[in-house]
Formats: structure tokens, C-alpha cells, sequence
């Protein structure tokens, strides 16, 4: 557990998920394909109970006083590229949008690769929907460089 700024960043618990799952909601493109109900989905639970038990899966949340203001998902892959040198996969980074722009979203990515950094990562890669011009914005700042396409099919 780390705090700075009165941040804390922590893995999720089950008890954050219907907050986790709000973050997800909040976002535009979100609320097309996410559902929130009370109680949630079994899937969003089969989910994170499966994200919880893999060794190279990290759901991490930021709390600002108790309340969950921040999430992202990370991976940590091995690879045979780059001299099998081991990746950093950051997924569905929200942050609440009373706290966006002040810093959440920079401190928790940071934080991310810190802990990329302490697993020998040795690249930090992620994506962003097209549509998420601020979103795209926001990681350039950061130093991402979009230097691959990336490809999806529905199934």
C-alpha cells in the first residue's frame, strides 16, 4: 500500500467491484456496454475472481478518503521479443471525473510502471479507443508513442 497526495493505491478487494464497475460506467463509451445492477452480473464477479487468482494479473484501485476514485488492470506478460524480455500491459484506467485532472490518473500510471519496473518489465504498453482523443492526449504526455495498430474482433 502506498500514499502520497492522500492517494492510496491498493489491489481490489471484491468489496470495491460495484465502485470499479461505476468507474467503467461513468465513462462514455461505457455506458453502451457495461450494466450495473445490485447484485452485479455474476460474470463482472467470475471476472475478478479470475483476474485475483492469476500471478501475472494486478487490479489495482486508487482511494482518495475511503472512496474509490481510480482503477486500472495490469498484466505482465513474457515475451520472446526483445530478447524475452517481459511487458507491462495496462488496461481500463479510469479515473472518476470529479477527480480528473489532478494529477490521479499521472500518479496511479505511475505507480503502474514502478511496479512494472519491480516485476523486470522492460516495455509498458496499452490502448486506447480512437474515440478517446483526451484519453490519448493524457498518455502521450506521459511518453506512450503509438507505434502499432491495433486490431479487435467481437466474438
Amino acid at each position: 500500500m502506498t500514499e502520497v497526495n492522500n492517494f492510496t493505491l491498493r489491489s481490489a478487494e471484491e468489496k470495491d467491484l460495484s465502485e470499479i464497475i461505476r468507474l467503467l460506467i461513468e465513462d462514455d463509451l461505457g455506458t453502451t456496454r457495461e450494466h450495473f445492477s445490485d447484485p452485479l452480473l455474476p460474470s463482472y464477479r467470475e471476472a475478478f475472481r479470475a483476474i485475483r487468482k492469476d500471478n501475472n494479473q494486478l487490479l489495482l484501485i486508487v482511494e482518495y478518503h475511503n472512496q474509490v476514485i481510480g482503477a486500472c488492470h495490469l498484466t505482465f506478460m513474457p515475451s520472446l521479443s526483445f530478447k524475452g524480455s517481459w511487458r507491462l500491459n495496462i488496461e481500463n484506467v479510469h479515473v472518476d471525473k470529479k477527480f480528473q485532472n489532478q494529477g490521479v490518473g499521472k500518479w496511479m500510471l505511475k505507480k503502474a510502471m514502478d511496479l512494472g519496473r519491480e516485476r523486470g518489465c522492460k516495455i509498458v504498453q496499452l490502448t486506447t479507443n480512437k474515440k478517446r482523443f483526451r484519453a490519448k492526449a493524457f498518455y502521450e504526455k506521459l511518453g506512450f508513442e503509438a507505434t502499432h495498430e491495433g486490431m479487435k474482433l467481437y466474438l
